[in-house]
Parts: C-alpha cells; structure tokens; sequence
C-alpha cells in the first residue's frame, strides 16, 4: 500500500481523489489548523516525519471573479506559499510522485480554442485573476524544473472549470457554476420576480465534475514515469483534462433554471466583468490514457443541485 498525503482533503478536488484511492492505499490528511502549508519549516518538518511516497496537491487559495479582482494579493502570495513549500518538502524528502493541479486561466486571454498545452505563455493573462494565474503558473514550473534538474517525478493536470460536492457557495467567493445555482435556487424557494447575473451572459465555459477530474489525476499517476513523460515532453510538463464541450453563461444559466423549476426574469448586469470569453481546453493528450469524462453536464448539475439543497 501507498502512503499517499492529500492536501486540500475537504475540497472539492482532494474529497474526491480520496474516494478514489481509500481503498487500496493508506491516505494521510491533516487540519489547516495543525498543519499551515505557508509555512515552510512545518510543512518540510511534517514530511520528514510522514515519509509519503506520492502527494497530491490539491489545497489552494481559490474563488470567483470578485475575489480574485479583490484579493489579487492574498492569491498570489497564499498559492505561491502552498505549492513552494510543498514541492519543495517533497524533493527534499525524495517523494516518489507528486501531482500538482493548475487552473485553466493560466492561459492567455485570448488563446486559439480549443486551447493546446503549448499555448502557456504566449500571450496576455486575463485581469481579473492575474495573481492566481501566475501562482500557478509557477507551479507547473516549479515541477517542470525540478524534473529537468532533479530527474524528479512531479506530474501535473490542468483541469477545467469544476463542480461538484463540497464546492464553495459563498456570495462573493464561490465559482460561476455554484454561485449560479445558489443564486436560483434562493430566487425560487423566495418567490423572487427576477435575478441579476454578473456580466452579459455570452462568455462561454467548460465544466467538468470533479468526480471525473479525480479518476483522471489517478490514472496520470498510475502510468509509468516513461509514458508521462513521453506524452508530455521537456517543456510544458502537464496535461488537460477537460469535458469537451462548453456552454454560454446564458445558456448555463437557463439550464439551472429549468432543473429547479424557476421562471423568472433574467437580467445581466452588463457593468460587472464577463471574463474571457471562451476557454475549451484541448484533452486529446488526457485521451491516449484511455480517460474520457463519464458525467454529463444535466446529470452532474441535478446532482449537486439536490447535494446543495
């Protein structure tokens, strides 16, 4: 059995990931609050005292489009903190593989679609969430370079937008999807004439369930160091892992209505910020692992939506 450290283990990403490696591994996690990840000499001193063989990093600072405009510091500098400390932690005390997750607007703004692993770094981040961007960025070079230095096995994906069980329905903090669904399903159970989105609706995501994100991340650590390598090369050292299609943030939005029955009117606050306007990320890497996502958007939605209720 693996000794596997989960960070982030309450979120939505490491809750999921745990399901998936329970069973035939012995799975490490430990409270924020006895453990803080920014700091280096407690997270280097837990490591040499657990000895893990594989780390999943999954614990980062994260949030919507307000927080990210709002915060801009506290992401940079908290993710900055978490990952350093981490990978770092695990050099120095010879993990045999860690898994680092990045965030689809590490791209540029405005990327060809569907957007190709080598498009990093070749153009112009979007504004709002700069400081997250960069941080992990960074991250993937981190890992990128202490591999090429190090002879290292530091893997690391690229999901797209999430959802799923244990996500954040904070006001202002929470992601497009969950705020979305907090949103309509409030205005329903309220009786409400009407609901205002962020935005003018026409921006598009991708959106895939971490459910399907974890089974992907277990099968990119399960292949051999060879084969991952192989696949994604000297630079670059990551892959994708999308749904394959997206959807308008209007479209999105009238989907959710129609699952939870709300008939409103729906305005969309034209002065507030839309993002980028598309982001579909390219898998076909992820795909010659033999991973495709097996939850549907409609299914996964009416899933969380009775989870959130």
């Amino acid at each position: 059995m693996a000794k596997i450290f989960i960070t982030g283990h309450k979120g939505m990403v490491g809750s999921a990931i745990i399901k998936r490696l329970s069973k035939k591994n012995k799975i490490c996690t430990i409270d924020k609050k006895k453990l803080n990840l920014l700091n280096q000499e407690q997270t280097l001193q837990y490591f040499k005292k657990s000895k893990f063989d594989q780390v999943y990093l999954c614990a980062a600072k994260v949030g919507g489009i307000h927080a990210n405009s709002k915060y801009s510091a506290d992401f940079i500098y908290q993710n900055l903190q978490i990952q350093n400390n981490c990978i770092y932690s695990a050099f120095k005390t010879k993990v045999k593989k860690l898994l680092f997750l990045g965030s689809s607007c590490i791209y540029p703004k405005n990327s060809k679609i569907p957007i190709k692993e080598n498009y990093l770094l070749s153009g112009k981040l979007e504004e709002t969430n700069q400081g997250y961007s960069i941080a992990k960025i960074a991250g993937l070079k981190m890992c990128e370079s202490f591999n090429n230095q190090y002879n290292t096995d530091f893997r690391a994906v690229m999901p797209t937008n999430l959802y799923g069980p244990n996500d954040n329905y904070d006001d202002l903090n929470s992601h497009v999807l969950a705020a979305l669904i907090k949103k309509i399903h409030y205005a329903k159970i309220n009786n409400k004439k009407k609901i205002i989105i962020w935005g003018d609706g026409l921006p598009k995501r991708e959106f895939l369930h971490t459910n399907d994100l974890a089974d992907a991340c277990v099968k990119v650590m399960s292949i051999s160091k060879k084969k991952y390598f192989f696949l994604v090369g000297k630079t670059n050292q990551f892959i994708n892992i999308g749904y394959g299609k997206d959807i308008s943030i209007k479209d999105l939005t009238k989907l959710i209505c129609s699952i939870v029955n709300y008939e409103g009117k729906i305005e969309y606050d034209k002065s507030k910020p839309s993002g980028t306007f598309r982001k579909l990320i390219d898998s076909t890497i992820i795909k010659k692992i033999n991973w495709k996502p097996n939850i549907s958007l409609v299914e996964g939605i009416s899933s969380i939506i009775k989870n959130f209720k």
